[in-house]
């Protein structure tokens, strides 16, 4: 057996490489690339170079975050499906468990006034990632982009759904998915991509805020969202703020923020959302069900990513999702930036948008130097939002 073939790592190697990597992968998905394609590539030689591309293409063609499912289907190409289990685990849980902790302390009944502040300031702050976030994928897309035109059409869809109607989303993308598809002409052949429509039935049968709300709320993220990374915001904001009032949106902010400056993926950022709504139990919860798609894909399907990747249909399905899906993400700020109650917290905002669209600054550094402004405002006295 070959040094990189499916089971010739240990699954104690695999549980402390990957266990590594998501202990110190913060600044959210790129770094996770990097990090995974140095230790398996560049050091280890367990996958050579086009097969990890050929995994990273394959991610990017499927819904839900796709350095999550990078991590699981290049643990699953050297150890096999319990690689892919120890791998995934190793990667997900330290950013789960951190938030967790987190959520305790900053949604506490009375949490102290720096920490407080400390949410207040990382909170401001959250839009302006938003949009680094969505204008860092958008020339790469529009570069890509068959038909310019067309693009620019999803992503103005996109947008408008994420600034207004954000617990609607998923049906956006998925219709600007599948008609690109319909463009194409491979709208009535079978392809994964439309026969996920009948997943979204559900959605008008959970109930009003208990478990099943909260697991239809995590699937959503998980299993529904193209684009990964802060797709993921309007999709949560609508359920939880408005709709299930799990959260206040100042406290949704702040889970938002802390699913940027923990490691590993961002769509741990669910886990707080559970907190906020049913405890430990349900941010267990939540985050059990927003990873779930991502084991099923690559422990059922890793063995065609080939095909996936290859595939005209998929590529033609992401090639109006993945543009609806970064205009979402745009989108997002403008529901992100009205939930901002302080006038200091405006002077954050712009700060922060100063240092990450015109200083290029890290997205962890700045939600950080954000955070140290609101504990700041926090000690002189300034309101503190609700």
């Amino acid at each position: 057996m070959s040094e990189g073939a499916a089971g010739a790592v240990s699954l104690r190697t695999i549980a402390l490489q990957w266990t590594r990597i998501g202990v110190t992968g913060f600044g959210g998905p790129p770094t996770h690339i990097a990090l995974l394609r140095r230790l398996v590539v560049e050091e280890r030689h367990w996958v050579d170079q086009s097969e990890f591309e050929d995994g990273l293409a394959a991610c990017n063609l499927l819904p839900g975050p796709a350095s999550t499912q990078l991590a699981i289907f290049l643990a699953r190409r050297i150890g096999g499906p319990g690689g892919a289990v120890v791998g995934g685990l190793g990667f997900i849980v330290p950013a789960v468990a951190m938030i967790i902790a987190l959520s305790a302390v900053f949604f506490a009944q009375a949490p102290p006034r720096w920490v407080r502040g400390a949410g207040a300031g990382a909170s401001a702050a959250v839009a302006a990632v938003a949009v680094r976030a969505g204008l860092g994928l958008a020339r790469p897309s529009f570069d890509r982009a068959a038909n310019r035109g067309r693009w620019l059409g999803y992503v103005v869809l996109g947008l408008a759904a994420g600034a207004l109607i954000g617990r609607y989303l998923v049906l956006v993308l998925l219709g600007c998915g599948v008609l690109e598809l319909a463009v194409a002409g491979g709208l009535f052949d079978r392809s994964r991509a439309h026969s996920w429509t009948p997943m979204l039935i559900p959605a008008a049968s959970m109930g009003a805020g208990g478990l099943g709300a909260l697991a239809w709320v995590a699937f959503k993220v998980g299993a529904l969202s193209y684009g990964g990374g802060f797709v993921i915001v309007p999709l949560m904001q609508g359920d939880a703020v408005h709709t299930y009032h799990w959260m206040t949106s100042a406290q949704f902010l702040s889970a938002v923020a802390l699913g940027q400056v923990t490691p590993g993926p961002v769509v741990a950022t669910v886990a707080a959302v559970g907190y906020a709504a049913h405890g430990v139990a349900g941010a267990v919860l939540a985050a059990a069900v927003a990873f779930a798609p991502s084991f099923a894909l690559v422990l059922l399907g890793g063995g065609r990513f080939e095909l996936v990747r290859t595939s005209s249909r998929a590529q033609a399905f992401l090639a109006g999702a993945g543009p609806a899906a970064i205009g979402a993400i745009l989108g997002a700020a403008i529901p992100l930036a009205a939930a901002l109650r302080e006038t200091w917290q405006f002077a954050v905002l712009a700060a922060a948008a100063a240092a990450l669209l015109l200083a290029r600054r890290g997205v962890v550094a700045t939600l950080v130097g954000a955070g140290a402004a609101g504990v700041a405002a926090a000690l002189v006295g300034a309101p503190m939002p609700r």
